[in-house]
C-alpha cells in the first residue's frame, strides 16, 4: 500500500505563521495540535499501565482475592421515607409514548379520490384546509390543547364553514385544558387560550374593520338569501324533505286538493328563496341551526363529561357530519370535512374499517356531478375504483396481521357475497346500487326520456347517496352513545 509522504512537524509557535505548502494541509492547525498530544499520550500509555496494574502472578502462586469493602452505613432517614402519594407517583412516571398510526391511514388521506378530484380539478384550496384541520386534531390528540385551539382559529379564519365544529372544540378545550386544575390556574389557561385565539382573529379581521367592510364581509360569509339547498342537492337530510314535499303535493292534487306547486321548484338549478315548499313548512336558517345543535348534543355531553383526547377525532367528525346533514345551503364538497378525519381512525377496528369503506365510496360518488365534462369521466371512475381496491386490500391485510380472529373474518374467502366476510351483503348490495344509478344516468336515461327531466339523474344521485350519508350519521351517533 502506498504510504503518504511524511510532513515536517512544526513547533507550536509556528503553526499559525508557517508558510502555505504547495498542497494544502488536510487538517486545520488545531487538529494538528490535538493529534500531536494524542500521539504523545499513546507513546506513554504502556508505562502508565505498568504503574497502575498489579504485577503479574508467578506460575503456581495462589490466586489473590481483592479485599471485600465494608458495607456502607445505611441512611435511615432516606430509607424510612413514607411512600409517595398517587399524584406525585404519577408525576414521576415517564410520559406515555405518542400514539402512532399505521402508514395505511396516511395513504387513505393522501389518495382520497374525493380530495384529489376536488382539490386538483374543481377547486384548489381544500388541501391546505384539510391539513390545518388534521394538524389541529393531532395537537389535541397529543394533549397540546393550546396549539390545537390556535390552529383551529387559523382554520376558521381561512374557511368559515368549519364553524360547525367550534362547539365541540370549545367544550372539549374548556373541560380538558381549563377545568380541574384549580381556579387560579384554570382562569390563567382560559385567558391564555382566549388571547391566542383573539390574536389570530385580530390579525384576520382588523384590516376589514379598519376600512369599514365588516358588514359586507359578514354578508358574504353567511349568505342566508341563497336558499336551503344548492343548485345540485347535497346528499343530506333535506333531500328527503324536498322529495317528501313533492310527493305529498302530487298525491294531494290527485285527490282533488288545490295545491299550488311552483314551477321547477328546487329542480331548475336556481339558487335562492324563489323555490318554496308546496305542502311542508318552510325551513329557515334558525331552524337548521337548532337542528344541528340538537343532533350534536350527545357529542357535546360526552365531551363535557369525559373529555378524552383519543376520542376528539370522532367527536369533531360527528359534529361536521351534523352540519352536513342538517345545515343551511350545504355544498356536496363539505363531506370532505368528516371523511378525511375519519380516514385516520379507519384502522382502529374492523367496524371502523367497514364504516369508512362504505362512506368513502358514497362520498366520492356524490361528487361525480361536479366533474361533468367527457374527458373527466374516465379519470373520476378510475380514481374511485382504484381507491376501493386499495382499501379492500389494505383493510384485509391489516386486520389479518393484527388479529387471527379478525383475519379469519376478513380472509375466509375472496368473495364477499358468499362468505359475507368484510362489509356484509347489505352494504355490498347498496354499493352495487351505485353501479345501477350510474348506468341509468349515463346510458338509459337518454334513451327513455330523451331531453326531458334533465335534473332526474342528479336527483337520483343525491337521493341514493343521501341514504349512505344518513347511515354514516346514525352509525357515528350510535358509536358515541355506546362509548
Amino acid at each position: 500500500m502506498r504510504q503518504a509522504p511524511a510532513r515536517p512537524h512544526l513547533p507550536l509557535h509556528r503553526l499559525r505563521r508557517a508558510p502555505l505548502l504547495a498542497r494544502p494541509h488536510p487538517r486545520p492547525p488545531r487538529a494538528a495540535v490535538v493529534h500531536r498530544r494524542l500521539v504523545a499520550v499513546d507513546a506513554r500509555l504502556p508505562a502508565l499501565l505498568r504503574l497502575l496494574l498489579p504485577p503479574p502472578r508467578p506460575p503456581g502462586a495462589p490466586r489473590r482475592r481483592l479485599p471485600r469493602l465494608p458495607p456502607r452505613p445505611r441512611r435511615a432517614a432516606l430509607l424510612r421515607l413514607p411512600p409517595l402519594p398517587p399524584p406525585h407517583r404519577r408525576l414521576l412516571r415517564p410520559p406515555p409514548p405518542p400514539r402512532l398510526r399505521p402508514p395505511a391511514s396516511l395513504a387513505l388521506v393522501l389518495w382520497s379520490p374525493a380530495l384529489l378530484a376536488v382539490d386538483h380539478v374543481h377547486f384548489q384550496y381544500n388541501g391546505f384546509l384539510m391539513g390545518l384541520l388534521l394538524l389541529s386534531l393531532h395537537f389535541l390528540e397529543q394533549g397540546r390543547d393550546l396549539a390545537g385551539g390556535v390552529v383551529f382559529a387559523a382554520l376558521l379564519c381561512s374557511k368559515h364553514l368549519f364553524l360547525v365544529a367550534a362547539p365541540v372544540y370549545f367544550v372539549y378545550i374548556f373541560r380538558h385544558y381549563c377545568c380541574g386544575r384549580g381556579v387560579v390556574r384554570g382562569l390563567g389557561r382560559l385567558v391564555l387560550m382566549g388571547a391566542g385565539v383573539a390574536a389570530v382573529f385580530a390579525a384576520a379581521f382588523v384590516p376589514f374593520l379598519y376600512y369599514g367592510q365588516m358588514q359586507q364581509l359578514f354578508n358574504r360569509l353567511f349568505p342566508f338569501g341563497r336558499g336551503l339547498c344548492h343548485a345540485y342537492w347535497a346528499p343530506n337530510f333535506w333531500v328527503f324533505y324536498i322529495l317528501l314535499d313533492k310527493i305529498l303535493a302530487f298525491l294531494l292534487r290527485r285527490l282533488g286538493f288545490n295545491i299550488q306547486i311552483p314551477e321547477a321548484s328546487f329542480t331548475g338549478g336556481l339558487v335562492g328563496n324563489s323555490s318554496p315548499f308546496a305542502v311542508l313548512p318552510k325551513v329557515t336558517p334558525i331552524t337548521t341551526f337548532l337542528l344541528v345543535i340538537l343532533a350534536m348534543s350527545p357529542c357535546l355531553m360526552k365531551a363535557f363529561s369525559k373529555p378524552q383526547p383519543r376520542h376528539i377525532i370522532r367527536w369533531v367528525s360527528y359534529a361536521t357530519t351534523c352540519g352536513f346533514m342538517f345545515g343551511w345551503h350545504v355544498h356536496e364538497k363539505a363531506s370532505l370535512h368528516f371523511t378525511i378525519p375519519l380516514a385516520l381512525i379507519a384502522m382502529d377496528s374492523l367496524e371502523d374499517a367497514k364504516h369508512y369503506f362504505v362512506l368513502s365510496i358514497v362520498s366520492c360518488y356524490s361528487l361525480f356531478p361536479l366533474l361533468f365534462e367527457n374527458q373527466e369521466y374516465p379519470i373520476k371512475v378510475m380514481l374511485l375504483l382504484t381507491y376501493a381496491t386499495l382499501m379492500w386490500v389494505g383493510f384485509s391485510s391489516h386486520f389479518a396481521a393484527k388479529s387471527p380472529q379478525e383475519g379469519k373474518k376478513v380472509n375466509e374467502s375472496s368473495s364477499v357475497v358468499r362468505k359475507n366476510s368484510f362489509i356484509g351483503w347489505i352494504s355490498f348490495s347498496y354499493l352495487l346500487g351505485i353501479v345501477a344509478i350510474e348506468l341509468w344516468s349515463q346510458v338509459f336515461h337518454h334513451y327513455v326520456f330523451g331531453s326531458r327531466f334533465p335534473f332526474l339523474p342528479l336527483i337520483m344521485v343525491s337521493l341514493y347517496c343521501g341514504v349512505g350519508m344518513m347511515y354514516s350519521w346514525m352509525w357515528q351517533l350510535a358509536w358515541i352513545v355506546r362509548h
